[in-house]
């Protein structure tokens, strides 16, 4: 690769720190090392990384606050690093906006394959971006070419999986998708997951799209015991 990807590995624990290190720094990435949240914040900020290890049970400020921090500047993907592996961990990192998470303690090879797949995922708005498809419906419009939405003329932030799922559902207004279906066409099939990801994802974009002073003619459809679905109404 002509330029190294870097990697801020984010865990209080100095040892698993290095162990990280040396295993990445082997696969040809660059790394930088914060032993707390508030250190993580500000080396996120000067060196500006590409993806970001995070361990939750931090000094100073917690993994959550470091992802909240991070999630307020930049898409940047996140995998969060816990030795906790309780669903509400896992969910509530999500809802912050990580992309992935790995439970301690992990396998190196595991550690590695997820740090791919998390790049390869994020890499894909950018090659997808080229085809500059936008789909237009009411007070909605979805730009493929900017991976930018508009609803009543205002910019949404949405980060890539969002837009991703948001995208993909609208593109094939009124055919209902399953959850497992989702996760296949939007994180990919090395996705490690589950299918609470993908409830998650779109809880957060109903947040953001949902006016009630405004109501619209369409919508994402929970279709109960099968999945979601974006439909269009009269």
């Amino acid at each position: 690769m002509d330029k190294k990807t870097k990697i801020l590995i984010v865990d209080d624990e100095k040892n698993i720190c290095e162990l990280i290190r040396l295993y990445v720094e082997k696969e040809g990435f660059e790394t930088i090392v914060a032993y707390d949240g508030a250190e993580a914040v500000e080396k996120f900020r000067t060196n500006a990384p590409d993806i970001c290890l995070l361990d939750i049970m931090l000094p100073k400020k917690d993994g959550w606050q470091v992802c909240r921090e991070i999630r307020a500047i930049s898409n940047a993907p996140i995998i969060m690093l816990t030795a906790k592996g309780e669903l509400f961990d896992k969910v509530l990192g999500l809802e912050l906006g990580a992309d992935d998470y790995i439970v301690k303690p992990f396998e190196p090879k595991e550690l590695i394959a997820r740090i791919k797949a998390v790049l390869r995922r994020c890499e894909a708005p950018k090659e997808s971006a080229e085809s500059g498809e936008e789909l237009n419906f009411d007070r909605l419009s979805i730009s493929r070419a900017t991976y930018e939405v508009y609803l009543d003329g205002e910019r949404l932030e949405l980060p890539p999986k969002e837009f991703e799922l948001l995208y993909f559902l609208a593109q094939n207004t009124g055919k209902v998708f399953t959850r497992d279906q989702l996760l296949n066409e939007i994180w990919g099939y090395e996705f490690f997951g589950d299918s609470r990801t993908v409830d998650v994802h779109i809880k957060r974009i109903r947040e953001k799209l949902e006016k009630e002073d405004k109501p619209h003619n369409w919508q994402i459809k929970t279709v109960w015991g099968v999945g979601y679905k974006f439909e269009v109404f009269a």
